[in-house]
């Protein structure tokens, strides 16, 4: 009787040591598989070799990691399925800026919201500012984008540009010219009804500082044709 159960303890040590020499040649392997996959810049085999590492060894900076290719990549439901929605006391920036990113692309904005602001107490920009300021404007806080919007006008630099990508060929603007189109579209939020001729102004301006404002002319016309169909009621 003390032989068989001295022989299944040698059988179950010895599983258990062929178990861990399985583990570690299998993470020595993805390993050797995830430095081959960036040397090729292959994206979704970078993806496939950290998932198979997050299960052989979890760590939270590699799991962070994937959640940022994922959101580069525009998989933005898979890096929210890694990093959740809620706002952690242990969120890195990196964090905050993942969650806020995929959930405003999830269109989520209530969520996105929180962790721009996050982001915002951390480090303040004008960049974030018009995050917020834009998010704001989505769901009709219109007297805090009005705060970020004159903070984010103050603080521009003329180097600091937005990327818009409503038309086939994406462009840039100022960012200063930015914040004026969301000033004007904060503005028209107000009173649609009697603020039109108010927030062209402030568009047209936008439009001065850059006249490539596609964006910026759309407004125009959407606005003028709301005030001609107000006018023939």
């Amino acid at each position: 009787m003390i032989k068989i159960k001295y022989t299944i303890v040698l059988a179950f040590a010895f599983v258990m040591q062929m178990q861990s020499q399985n583990s570690s040649e299998l993470l020595a392997h993805y390993q050797s598989y995830y430095v081959q996959m960036k040397q090729l810049g292959d994206t979704q085999g970078i993806i496939n070799a950290m998932n198979h590492l997050s299960i052989l060894e979890p760590k939270v900076r590699r799991q962070d990691t994937l959640a940022y290719i994922y959101m580069s990549e525009g998989k933005h439901r898979q890096a929210i399925s890694l990093l959740g929605v809620e706002v952690n006391e242990s969120d890195t920036d990196l964090d905050s800026e993942v969650k806020a990113i995929s959930l405003k692309a999830l269109n989520k904005p209530e969520l996105a919201l929180e962790h721009y602001e996050v982001l915002y107490k951390r480090k303040p920009s004008p960049q974030l500012a018009y995050e917020l300021a834009d998010l704001k404007i989505i769901t009709d806080n219109l007297t805090g984008a009005t705060v970020n919007i004159s903070y984010g006008i103050a603080y521009s630099t003329s180097d600091m540009m937005k990327g818009y990508y409503e038309s086939q060929t994406p462009y840039q603007v100022s960012l200063t010219a930015g914040f004026m189109y969301l000033k004007a579209i904060a503005k028209f939020r107000e009173n649609p009804e009697t603020n039109h001729e108010a927030s062209i102004t402030i568009l047209e301006e936008a439009l001065q500082l850059a006249p490539n404002f596609n964006l910026a002319t759309i407004a125009i016309s959407a606005i003028r044709s709301q005030k001609e169909t107000l006018e023939t009621k």
